[in-house]
């Protein structure tokens, strides 16, 4: 889908936000994990309420689109009461991303919020691998060099960790390192089947959103179930809950929905940018607020990431060498969708 032609001062607006979330919503669930005082929440129960506030956007969103209750009622009537095939397949990224956000809670309780952000920027390799086998995309070589080049910064960064001196509770660096692994296979997978369900129709981005969101609603409240079932029932759903629990969800819900609006709006260089301005704050915070010591391994290994998503994000230079044809030669359209 083109971008919209908008204001830089929009674009900007839409970088601004999406930095600031990305950032704030690692540091602050770190904090609650760590370091706010008071009985600690049930993470599951968190996932699923974030579900549900999605859906609750969601819905909004697309009843905006329609314009009035009773389209709104006809197109709820058509794409899930009597689409269950729909939702069935939908139900697939709803499992891959509970997963992928409850691997979020356990390796930032493990993990510093820093670390954590250069290490899940392993979801671009990831992303992109997904791509060339599931939907047939092309890298260039810059992108594939960019790809190995943050590998390498990530490998720096996990190779003699940073550590938080005003984190009190005891921590398993390899327990976390192994989430986030989890956590970057289930985004990378995930985002592509998800692009791929919403090439395959024309069915409106939000009617999808609430398809999946529903899925994932049964499917994290199994998980609540199962993990955390007796203590639910003992100590009540929300158990633990203060502001910046709350805090927590409202940018898990808002961040998500965010995202597909920066897309539409932005390029890739300007996501680039965000991603590593979203290091760079969240490092800053977690030397103020969790006594972080950065190291010349992390810094450096940071720095090599922080590269390499802007390599990644320049457009290919086979793009700019394309020749001028009809817009009817099919061709050349296939060309063009490759690139």
């Amino acid at each position: 889908m083109a971008n919209e032609p908008v204001s830089a001062a929009f674009k900007l607006y839409c970088l601004s936000v999406m930095t600031l979330v990305a950032a704030t919503y690692t540091v602050a669930l770190r904090y609650t994990r760590t370091i706010s005082s008071g009985d600690l929440y049930f993470s599951t129960t968190a996932v699923c309420t974030t579900e549900v506030i999605k859906l609750i956007l969601s819905l909004g969103m697309l009843a905006r689109e329609t314009g009035s209750p009773s389209r709104l009622k006809n197109s709820l009537v058509e794409h899930v009461l009597q689409s269950p095939k729909e939702l069935l397949k939908l139900s697939v990224p709803s499992v891959v991303y509970a997963v992928q956000n409850n691997m979020a809670f356990l390796a930032l309780s493990n993990l510093d919020a820093a670390v954590y952000q250069v290490t899940y920027q392993l979801k671009i390799p990831c992303t992109a691998l997904c791509m060339v086998f599931m939907l047939n995309r092309s890298l260039s070589r810059m992108q594939w060099f960019s790809v190995l080049m943050l590998c390498a910064g990530v490998t720096l960064v996990q190779w003699k960790p940073a550590e938080a001196t005003k984190v009190q509770i005891e921590q398993n660096p390899f327990l976390g390192f192994v989430a986030i692994a989890i956590a970057v296979i289930c985004s990378g997978f995930a985002g592509v089947y998800f692009e791929k369900v919403l090439k395959s129709s024309d069915t409106s981005l939000w009617v999808r959103n609430i398809q999946m969101y529903i899925s994932g609603i049964a499917v994290t409240l199994f998980g609540v179930c199962v993990t955390d079932g007796a203590n639910v029932m003992e100590k009540g759903f929300f158990f633990g809950y203060t502001p910046w629990v709350c805090f927590v969800v409202f940018l898990a819900s808002v961040g998500g929905l965010y995202t597909s609006v920066v897309v539409k709006y932005t390029d890739n260089i300007m996501k680039g940018f965000s991603a590593a301005a979203a290091i760079v704050i969240s490092t800053v915070a977690s030397v103020l607020l969790f006594g972080l010591q950065i190291t010349v391994t992390f810094a450096s290994g940071a720095m090599m990431v922080c590269v390499s998503i802007y390599l990644y994000g320049l457009p290919k230079q086979e793009a700019a060498k394309l020749p001028q044809y009809n817009a009817d030669d099919t061709e050349v359209k296939q060309k063009l969708i490759t690139v």
